[in-house]
């Protein structure tokens, strides 16, 4: 997101996710979708306890692995749902070449441009997490 005019501050309101698989999961949404790994942090058994996946264009998704009785602070992984703003077009119909192309996840509908304007594409993760990329980037903040 462009933050030049001054009015779009950095963000500060992350989505947060509980894996089955964290490491799995990681490498999947970096690997296939373009999520970087910007921290990890585990505990002394290598259970991911926390981790920060960026997205190259703005935003990012904090999660760590599913822990039983203790997950109240995420989103169980298989019931989360993001959309994720893609500049490019090109890039949203690269995205959904990448999922078909490594054999797992999902492409739940192909690239298509919707009514207002945004060229988009939909996914579920090795997880069954739903990504929406699209060209839409939000109204213009006021």
């Amino acid at each position: 997101m462009d933050n030049t005019d001054g009015k779009t501050p950095p963000p500060t309101v992350w989505p947060t996710l509980a894996a089955d698989d964290a490491r799995g999961l990681m490498a999947w949404l970096t690997g296939t979708l373009g999520f970087v790994e910007v921290v990890s942090y585990a505990d002394d058994d290598g259970v991911v306890q926390h981790a920060e996946l960026a997205w190259p264009t703005g935003g990012g998704l904090m999660m760590g692995q599913k822990r039983p009785g203790t997950d109240e602070r995420a989103t169980s992984s298989g019931t989360f749902a993001a959309y994720v703003v893609v500049p490019d077009p090109a890039e949203v119909d690269a995205i959904g070449a990448r999922v078909r192309a490594a054999g797992t996840g999902e492409v739940v509908r192909e690239p298509y441009d919707t009514d207002y304007g945004s060229h988009d594409v939909a996914v579920r993760d090795p997880e069954g997490n739903h990504w929406q990329f699209g060209t839409y980037p939000g109204a213009p903040t006021p």
